[in-house]
């Protein structure tokens, strides 16, 4: 791993606050499969979030208590956009949830298209 190559990531809202009180052993995960986005390789654990946009992912992690997700953009120039962090209880992802990614991911678009960093 090159750690001069390694993209960048961005916390969108409250996601860095909201990965902070996962679990150790979940945010140990969890942070392994971004360290692997930032060096290029794509994780087991990860899924596309068409629902929220093209080039939407999410990365999955579970314990015995619940779920845990982390929802991205795909890597923008050296930027990984993380867009929302959430545990959940159920398999399905509430609406609140999907709508809160999908009002980040418009703000990091308009973000990209005015060339601004976070």
């Amino acid at each position: 791993m090159n750690k001069e190559k390694l993209a960048r990531i961005a916390w969108e809202g409250d996601s860095k606050k909201v990965i902070g009180g996962f679990p150790k052993a979940v945010k140990e995960d969890l942070g392994f499969a971004l360290l692997q986005l930032q060096d290029g390789k794509i994780p087991p654990n990860i899924q596309p979030m068409k629902s929220i946009g093209p080039g939407v992912f999410e990365i999955k992690e579970a314990d015995e208590r619940a779920w845990y997700r982390v929802i991205h953009l795909s890597k923008i120039a050296d930027t990984i956009h993380v867009l929302h962090c959430f545990e959940k209880e159920s398999a399905k992802t509430s609406k609140k949830g999907l709508e809160t990614a999908k009002i980040r991911l418009s703000r990091v678009k308009q973000r990209v298209s005015k060339g601004e960093r976070k």
